[in-house]
């Protein structure tokens, strides 16, 4: 394996930086991402709860914050209950769009790792090329081991390349297609829960 490494040349250092720093990325994404982490399923029941029982306090509220997104969004909501309802999804919007900046996260990273690597990749394929033919106006092309070494730099170092970058596309893809269904979720709980509200104080009128 390392002599496959050194013989992709320099440019195979970036690129196997490039593949550890994708997989790292990945792995604490998927982590974090984990949807009982950000949509904990009876959050919303418990602020409800809390909201008929009139427990709805500042230290609740703080406490609902901390323990999750989906409570950050929730939280912004119920502590502006004193406006009107447009002014409240304003709220909710706000406190939505930092949380999914935070859920977002490196992702801009990951997909700078799934664009560059080819790149990377074709610039070994170029240099390597410039050797062999460097190689053959020194040498001529009667001695195949001349040019066996910027032949190989090329074609390693472009295999290298699409090895990282297609795996991070995919890992580039799936993450985002998870932060938009967290995201729709914490919606739809959020919207629930202000229908909710609202329903309630329109039976009371």
């Amino acid at each position: 394996m390392w002599e496959i490494i050194s013989a992709g040349g320099f440019l195979m250092g970036p690129i196997l930086l490039c593949s550890l720093l994708a997989l790292a990325i990945f792995a604490e994404r998927l982590w974090a991402l984990r949807r009982e982490q950000i949509l904990p399923p009876d959050l919303a029941a418990s602020a409800w709860k809390l909201h008929r029982g009139n427990k709805l306090d500042n230290k609740a509220l703080d406490g609902m914050r901390r323990g999750s997104p989906l409570g950050q969004v929730l939280a912004a909501g119920l502590a502006n209950l004193h406006l009107e309802r447009d002014a409240v999804k304003e709220r909710i919007e706000d406190a939505g769009r930092q949380v999914v900046h935070e859920l977002e996260r490196y992702l801009n990273t990951l997909g700078t790792i799934a664009a560059i690597t080819p790149l990377l990749g074709l610039l070994g394929t170029v240099i390597g090329m410039i050797k062999v033919f460097f190689a053959i106006t020194e040498y001529g092309v009667g001695n195949p081991a001349v040019l066996a070494g910027g032949i190989s730099e090329a074609l390693i170092t472009t295999a290298a390349g699409l090895s990282v970058a297609i795996p991070s596309l995919i890992f580039y893809r799936y993450l985002r297609g998870k932060v938009n269904e967290l995201v729709l979720g914490m919606e739809h709980e959020a919207t629930r829960l202000l229908d909710a509200i609202y329903a309630e104080r329109g039976g009371r009128a």
